[in-house]
């Protein structure tokens, strides 16, 4: 298929590169963060990445498209809020250096060991687009307010609750594991009680994680497996649940019923997902191993099934989920119709009109005279000087 047909079947496909787009790239960030180690699929995660980012940027939101499509979603309006209408992206990378000398500060003075581990990561990476986020093209906005909203979900949902949880209990040298505690171990138990493999949830001896205890359908011994933080699923979770908001994020401008009916079951299920992973690595143990296999066949559940399951299940639920998601029809066959675009100020964000004089910036950002007399610079890139004053809409 040569590039122009290829070109052609994208664009007539939308919500289908939307699904590869997604899949693809939350594939490769979850192995990037809790990549299975010494096994072929931690080799996958660039090119996941590679390819789906690629999608994201000449299909899903393609540059054809961008400025007469341009519109103010969710994500920009919240980045707009947190940033004072943008007076604070300018601190970004201050920001982003702040955050790793605090990041490394932690893992010396109070984390149990000095080494980077998956919440390290997640905290860097939010870290590093902090700091590339105002080197990124006006033409990108939609992927860097994507990525960015995407790192701020996932450290909220998976980082935050870890540290309140630390400081909750005092204890900053070992993982807290409450999530295991509270909505994993009891639920997957209850599961498997109901599925016949009957067992039990009780402490563990040197550990602060819970342990499901079941005898092998075989005859053989019981098996007690450990739930800790690193082998919870909780990182597929918030992965997938950071996924989700980002890009409802984008790709909406308001909330509404429908749009939190959508955040609502996306949270839900990949819950449910996360849950059914646990139960699948005991009912391998449970029917394939017995005393000679000395359990290897639940170890390599273990290291496959919890990222196999997260894939097939967002290959799952996002292509339901995007047959209800509304998609501009002229976007999808790729027709570009002409729209009357409201130019706004970048420091109020108040349409510009003809009762107020306004002025535009040398990089092309619209603003008040009086909203940029009072800033005394530009925002977006810092110029002092004006061009001529732009008409109100183009």
């Amino acid at each position: 298929m040569g590039l122009d047909r290829w070109t052609a079947f994208a664009a007539q496909h939308r919500r289908t590169m939307i699904l590869l787009a997604l899949v693809s790239t939350f594939a490769g960030v979850a192995l990037v963060l809790d990549r299975p180690k010494g096994t072929l699929l931690e080799w996958f995660a660039a090119p996941l990445l590679a390819v789906g980012g690629g999608v994201f940027a000449y299909v899903v939101w393609p540059r054809a498209t961008a400025e007469t499509q341009m519109r103010d979603s969710l994500a920009s309006r919240f980045l707009h809020f947190v940033t004072l209408r943008g007076r604070l992206q300018s601190a970004f990378p201050a920001l982003g250096v702040a955050i790793i000398v605090v990041d490394l500060a932690y893992n010396m003075l109070l984390s149990a060991t000095p080494a980077l581990q998956t919440e390290d990561t997640i905290v860097l990476l939010a870290a590093a687009t902090l700091l590339g986020y105002q080197f990124v093209p006006r033409r990108f906005a939609r992927e860097r307010d994507f990525v960015l909203v995407f790192f701020i979900a996932l450290n909220l949902i998976l980082v935050v609750p870890l540290l309140v949880a630390r400081a909750y209990y005092a204890n900053f040298e070992h993982s807290v594991d409450v999530y295991s505690w509270v909505a994993l171990a009891p639920e997957a138990g209850a599961v498997l009680n109901v599925v016949g493999v009957a067992n039990t949830v009780h402490p563990v001896s040197g550990f602060t994680a819970p342990g499901i205890t079941f005898q092998l359908r075989n005859a053989g011994p019981q098996v007690t497996v450990v739930i800790t933080t690193a082998c919870s699923g909780i990182y597929s979770f918030g992965i997938f649940a950071a996924a989700f908001v980002a890009f409802v994020g984008t790709e909406n401008e308001r909330f509404t019923k429908r749009v939190w009916a959508l955040l609502a079951l996306g949270l839900l299920t990949a819950y449910v997902a996360n849950v059914l992973r646990m139960v699948i690595i005991v009912l391998v143990g449970y029917y394939a191993d017995t005393t000679g296999t000395n359990l290897q066949n639940m170890l390599i559940a273990h290291s496959y099934a919890g990222w196999i399951i997260f894939l097939v299940w967002i290959a799952f639920f996002w292509g339901i989920i995007l047959k209800f998601l509304p998609v501009n029809r002229s976007e999808e066959l790729g027709v570009v119709r002409p729209q009357i675009h409201v130019a706004r100020c970048g420091i109020c964000a108040s349409a510009l009109n003809i009762a107020l004089p306004a002025t535009r910036c040398s990089c092309g950002t619209y603003y008040h005279r009086v909203c940029f007399t009072a800033e005394g610079r530009c925002l977006g890139c810092g110029r002092t000087e004006m061009a001529e004053s732009p008409p109100a809409t183009r």
